[in-house]
């Protein structure tokens, strides 16, 4: 990770996107139903949340047939991860940590 500079950011900053993005800053790519599971809410809250991330190009979403049946995998863009860091730098100067 590269460090970058501290900055709050108000798309990521709910709770659910916040925790949106540390689910996928950890991973290549995440199932849709695997978030939504982590996160803890139903399917059209995360998706309200992952349409404004990926509004604000920090998502990308993709979709693929898998035995018969539609995929949808999450991943976070570079801008996405770059926001994400500089997001979690400023909470933690925020907090003196």
């Amino acid at each position: 990770m590269t460090a970058v500079a501290p900055h709050f950011d108000a798309v990521i900053h709910p709770p659910p996107r916040l925790q949106i993005c540390g689910l996928l800053a950890a991973v290549e790519t995440m199932e849709f139903a695997a978030v939504r599971d982590a996160v803890g809410v139903s399917d059209s809250v995360l998706s309200k949340h992952v349409k404004q991330l990926e509004e604000a190009g920090y998502v990308q979403l993709r979709k693929a047939t898998i035995a018969s049946r539609q995929r949808t995998s999450l991943a976070l863009t570079k801008a996405g991860r770059t926001a994400f860091d500089a997001h979690v730098a400023e909470l933690r100067r925020i907090v003196g940590a």
